[in-house]
Parts: structure tokens; sequence; C-alpha cells
């Protein structure tokens, strides 16, 4: 799936989707990102020695493995529950934690960053998973993770004046 159909199933938008495409592969998902050089991440980061920052292949890796959820809730209470009108389908998925994060290469602009993810465990509302990020042959991050799916609040239930 192309930028505007992860958009589809991803609360991030630009800047934040990081994504240029992903595929679901039965119980793994992969995504490509090229590092083109204008990103506003690597401004600053660092002058006249581009790199990627770590929690931004955080990331990365944390949107591939977000389109195992793609309606994880939704299966879930089908598994237990006879289907009615009143599943909830504004579920947004939530990092909860890092765990085991390996940073082995630098990714710089011209890179293409390759991600492969899959969920390991599952208590819902929380889903763990593992990824590892490269480049080429060339391994770049690995990390354990986890999410929780948690209601999309309203932009007038957050308090704020967002709109």
């Amino acid at each position: 799936m192309n930028r505007e159909e992860l958009k589809s199933i991803l609360p991030h938008r630009d800047n934040m989707l990081l994504l240029d495409e992903a595929e679901r592969d039965g119980n793994v998902a992969r995504g490509k990102v090229t590092i083109r050089g204008d990103e506003w991440f690597l401004h600053g980061h660092f002058p006249g020695n581009p790199v990627v920052p770590g929690v931004i292949l955080c990331e990365i890796l944390a949107q591939s493995a977000c389109v195992l959820l793609n309606g994880a809730y939704i299966d879930e209470v089908m598994e237990y529950e006879a289907p009615t009108n009143d599943v909830p389908t504004d579920e947004i998925p939530m990092f909860t934690g890092l765990d085991k994060v390996k940073f082995r290469r630098p990714v710089r602009p011209g890179d293409v960053l390759q991600t492969e993810c899959q969920i390991t465990r599952k208590y819902p509302p929380f889903y763990f998973a593992k990824g590892v990020g490269r480049v080429g042959n060339d391994v770049c991050v690995t990390a354990e993770f986890s999410f929780a799916l948690v209601r999309a609040p309203k932009t007038d239930e957050c308090g704020n004046n967002l709109k």
C-alpha cells in the first residue's frame, strides 16, 4: 500500500507519516522508506553528516508493525462475540514500550530502509511486536515494542483548541 492507502489505517499525517509504502504478508508487515535528505528530522542531526535519529528509526518500525494492527480490535471482538453494530472502529495504536533496541548502522540520505515486523504476543488491547530495519543486507536497527489500542478522543475531548 502507498502513502495514501496507509493514511486509511494509520493515524499519522505529514510530517509524521514516515513510511513510503508497506504491505502485510500474513503475520509479517514489511515497510519501506527512502531517505531523501530533506526530511525535517535531518535538519541539525548532524550538519555536514546527516544521520536519521534512532527515535525516528523506532517510529518507522512501529508504523510498519501497526499495519498488522489494522482491524485487530474488531477481529478480537468478532472472535469472542456475535457481531453487532456498536463495535468501535476509532481505535488507534499508542506506543506503550520499547525494549532491546539496538542501532547497528547509521541510516543516511540516499538509503532505502526496509522494515520487517511481526506481532509476538497479544493481550487485547495490548500487542507486542519485534522488528528489524535494513539497508540492503545491513541490519540498521532491531527492537521489541508494545502498543495499546485506545479509543481516539475527539478534539473537544482533549481539552485543547485544535480543530
